[in-house]
């Protein structure tokens, strides 16, 4: 977005808009920026859920858990959860053929990984822009 789009929104002129800003960069409140993909038209409309329970939570095990996470492009997210299960990865590829690969070749062969459960979404209702979610209400 322009910095005169901005200030329009905002209701400010762009001098101080500016200012702002660059305040909000340096002060790291603003860490980057960044082009946001539609997953959808990129043919990844197949999203899911995994719980992942662990054989194993002590700190060197989380860490090489974690690490082999980042390396398997199909997880989009994973967190550490406190509850019944020790993390939660959300999933996104192109069919459940594809999921199945993913899900036996990579997420299932994880350091420690002792169980999975899976759910499939079946509409997002809420996600940040450029997700391939539509803002309109009467979509979807």
């Amino acid at each position: 977005m322009s910095i005169a789009e901005l200030s329009r929104r905002i209701g400010l002129s762009k001098s101080p808009t500016q200012s702002r800003l660059r305040r909000l960069e340096s002060e790291g409140v603003i860490t980057g920026y960044q082009a946001l993909l539609d997953p959808i038209r990129m043919g990844l409309d197949h999203v899911t859920f995994v719980e992942v329970r662990l054989t194993d939570t002590r700190e060197k095990a989380l860490g090489a858990f974690n690490a082999a996470v980042r390396l398997v492009p199909e997880i989009e997210q994973a967190h550490l959860i406190a509850g019944k299960f020790d993390y939660l990865l959300k999933v996104r590829t192109s069919s459940m053929r594809d999921y199945r690969k993913v899900l036996a070749e990579a997420i299932s062969t994880l350091p420690h990984v002792a169980a999975t459960s899976t759910y499939v979404a079946m509409e997002a209702v809420k996600e940040p822009s450029g997700s391939g979610v539509s803002d309109d209400p009467n979509e979807g």
